[in-house]
């Protein structure tokens, strides 16, 4: 194994192009290794491992060798939202799904060691979805974000999903093509909790936005339109779940 690269700060940005205010299409979080694809210092263009790229200032990375890299991260916690503490007594807050390397003591918030991931995040849908209504209660809509600090809708199923063992790309266009169709003609009342619902704004249908049910025509979702987090009842009068229910398309079981 050669150097690897690894994320360093909390958050690290992934930017469309190499300067600090271009758009930021996602995020990768501390502890998770990136792909060098194209260097233009300070900046590289990287591929994360979901397969996304896009622009990574050289700062949020640090370079290791492949036996550093094992000593630090072999075995690395999960972050479920906690603080740590290094051996000078510095500490920090890690995102959930950031790695806690192993030199770490968590101060408080909550990691998992890996091997407890599947108990504790079990593959199912309907586990999901609760993962969804309880970690990303109370997050602001944020593009590019993937975690409860700030995130977008893609970028919350993409985690919960992804916690729970289910790997799905980066986008709701793409997430939309995965799974099997489910409810085809029946529409969003005959969901299941942990169905993914998809719905779009364009002309042509292209989708744009992405929840993930609870059941009884309810939603969990980060929605621009409602700020960030929102569970969203679809069979009321209120304006926006009425937009919601004219922009629905399709829906997807990923399991």
């Amino acid at each position: 194994m050669s150097d690897v690269f690894v994320v360093r700060a909390p958050v690290a940005p992934l930017n469309a192009d190499p300067r600090a205010g271009s758009e930021q299409l996602s995020q990768a979080l501390a502890g998770h290794v990136v792909e060098r694809v194209e260097d233009r210092q300070p900046w590289w263009r990287v591929r994360t491992r979901d397969g996304y790229e896009g622009w990574m200032h050289r700062g949020y990375l640090i370079e290791l060798g492949a036996g550093e890299y094992a000593r630090r991260y072999e075995g690395a916690r999960v972050s479920l939202g906690c603080v740590v503490r290094d051996p000078r007594g510095a500490r920090r807050a890690l995102p959930l799904g950031a790695l806690v390397q192993r030199e770490l003591g968590v101060e408080c918030g909550d990691a998992v060691e890996p091997e407890a991931m599947p108990a504790r995040f079990p593959r199912a849908p309907a586990a999901a979805a609760a993962t969804a209504r309880e970690r990303f209660e109370g997050t602001s809509y944020e593009w590019g974000g993937i975690t409860p600090w700030g995130a977008d809708c893609s970028g919350l199923v993409q985690s919960v999903f992804g916690l729970h063992g289910i790997a799905l790309p980066r986008d709701a266009r793409d997430q939309a093509e995965r799974g099997t169709p489910v409810a085809d003609g029946r529409g969003l009342a005959a969901l299941d909790a942990g169905d993914l619902a998809f719905f779009s704004d364009r002309d042509d249908g292209g989708i744009t936005h992405v929840a993930v049910v609870l059941g009884a025509m309810t939603l969990v979702h980060l929605a621009i339109g409602r700020g960030g987090y929102a569970i969203e009842r679809l069979d009321t009068p209120d304006e926006y779940a009425r937009l919601l229910m004219a922009r629905y398309r399709r829906a997807r079981r990923v399991e």
